[in-house]
């Protein structure tokens, strides 16, 4: 089957996506290997970055990919693409628009779709898909604002839009619009908006600092009951499960032992 034509993305609300005739190829080399410095604290030297990381690497195959396609080499292009896969176990597909200073950590198992656009300085952790829910040759792949985090095992699925300082918790399904500066949870996935003031602008890398909203709410019904069973003078079930925030951990009084 011949490989279908690329699809155009409109230049309307884009992310800031890479341009390679404005800097020299060496120089971008230099930049991912600096961007991996800054995020990865395992990282000891720019010899180590160079050599051993597979998420930059990945990073250089696609902008050799992501040319073919450009220049209408198709098949050249997601050849080019499969070989990475191959070495790195990332697979970016060849049309996929991304920006500079775009980190792959660890990167086993990552997967960015054909319609994907990715800003700059976005980070993507191990097992992170950014996948189409669409079998029309549309626009049918995220997109990722500037700065956004995603946490390993994240899905981020369809043509939506995540924006800019955005954090995505590992393993959280996202199947609908983010605003910027949110955070999300759970699956399917739970938006909890910040204040942009909140948002620094150093990159966000605090991916476990992510907010239980269900449990809080929970919790807060809960609270409530208590205070009209008391008003009332109606004892509490005394199964009632109470959720200590401090812990972040539920207890269920007389509960069974649960084995796994």
């Amino acid at each position: 089957m011949a490989d279908a034509e690329p699809f155009i993305l409109a230049s309307s609300g884009s992310p800031s996506v890479q341009s390679e005739d404005s800097m020299n190829i060496f120089r971008l080399m230099a930049e991912d290997i600096n961007t991996a410095l800054e995020r990865d604290p395992a990282a000891r030297s720019r010899w180590v970055v160079l050599t051993t990381y597979a998420g930059v690497h990945a990073v250089w195959a696609h902008r050799v990919s992501h040319w073919l396609w450009q220049h209408k080499f198709y098949w050249l292009a997601r050849a080019s693409s499969q070989l990475a896969r191959f070495f790195t176990g990332i697979e970016i597909h060849p049309a996929a628009k991304i920006g500079r200073r775009f980190f792959i950590d660890h990167g086993m198992g990552v997967v960015i779709g054909e319609t994907a656009e990715i800003g700059a300085d976005v980070t993507l952790y191990h097992g992170v898909t950014l996948g189409g829910v669409s079998l029309e040759k549309v626009k049918r792949h995220p997109t990722l604002e500037d700065g956004v985090v995603v946490g390993a095992g994240a899905k981020i699925l369809g043509n939506i839009i995540v924006g800019a300082h955005s954090r995505i918790g590992a393993n959280a399904v996202v199947v609908k619009p983010v605003p910027p500066h949110s955070v999300v949870v759970g699956v399917p996935g739970q938006i909890i908006r910040r204040a942009p003031e909140a948002a620094a602008s150093v990159i966000d890398l605090k991916h476990t600092d992510l907010p239980d909203a269900l449990a809080e709410c929970i919790q807060d019904v809960n609270e409530r009951l208590a205070a009209l069973e008391q008003r009332l003078d109606v004892p509490s079930h005394p199964k009632a499960p109470h959720y200590q925030k401090d812990e972040g951990v539920w207890e269920i009084p007389e509960a069974e032992d649960y084995t796994i």
